[in-house]
């Protein structure tokens, strides 16, 4: 083994830098020639890499995002794709491929294996999500954790100076460990995540009690919230976008590596 690739795919969760870095160092130490795939499979379909060297991660280890930027490449979902990216690999001399990323990168992983005599492939789980099997917690888990209960917190003052009941929503797909550590740490009244029914669970919060009078509850991404609230909850709410920092209710995934834009969707019932 001579030459190694890298890349990032899919979703960029906090720490993907310094895996990089640590990869790239590893590779150096044991005379390893290390190219850099930019845009995650899009890059490798096209064969688009850079050198990576010592100066290429250096100051990289403290950044937000990926610095090799990551995609998500509907080609890739075609066998006509992944073999394309069979012949890059080959055509740029890989011994071996190091990709970061979460479930749909390590799935995509799979089925390229599965198509194609390739390199060997190499992944490591970074996701915010925690979805990936086999690994107890995932790069970038432990900092949105972290930002989801910053988040928490500070709305949480807002919740008990109103006397609101507020819903928080965080990322996660169909996994609820971001919603479940984040609401946990938070102190929050509620947990509603796709592995559990919520039949009836919100009912307490009808009856405004003074133990419900200001409370949090984290639903976990991809749960829908109508108007008539979660499932058989019949409370009439007004929904309220939140985003901290930025103009666009949207989620964020950037910044330094201890901090984060938290999208929440802050539902407030009325009296």
């Amino acid at each position: 083994m001579k030459r190694i690739g890298i890349l990032t795919s899919g979703g960029d969760a906090p720490g993907m830098n310094a895996c990089i870095r640590a990869a790239v160092r590893t590779a150096l130490a044991n005379n390893l020639a290390v190219a850099g795939i930019r845009r995650g499979y899009t890059g490798l379909i096209a064969a688009d890499a850079v050198p990576l060297d010592r100066a290429a991660i250096r100051n990289t280890i403290h950044l937000g995002g990926t610095i090799l930027e990551t995609s998500r490449n509907p080609d890739f979902y075609t066998k006509e794709g992944r073999l394309r990216a069979a012949a890059a690999i080959e055509r740029m001399g890989l011994d071996g491929v190091v990709l970061i990323g979460g479930d749909g990168t390590f799935h995509g992983a799979s089925l390229l294996a599965a198509d194609a005599d390739t390199a060997p492939l190499v992944g490591v789980p970074g996701s915010i999500d925690n979805d990936v099997y086999g690994t107890d917690y995932c790069i970038g888990f432990d900092t949105a954790a972290n930002c989801a209960v910053e988040a928490i917190d500070r709305i949480r003052d807002t919740a008990r100076s109103h006397e609101r009941l507020f819903f928080l929503e965080v990322m996660g797909r169909t996994a609820g460990f971001l919603a479940l550590e984040s609401g946990i740490a938070g102190g929050a009244e509620e947990l509603v995540v796709a592995v559990r029914s919520v039949e009836g669970c919100f009912e307490p919060f009808t009856e405004r009690g003074p133990a419900t009078a200001s409370a949090v509850s984290i639903p976990a991404a991809r749960f829908v919230l109508t108007p008539n609230g979660p499932a058989t909850c019949n409370v009439d709410v007004t929904v309220r976008a939140v985003a901290h920092g930025t103009p666009d209710p949207a989620f964020g995934r950037g910044g330094q590596v201890t901090l984060s834009q938290v999208r929440t969707l802050a539902l407030t019932f009325d009296r």
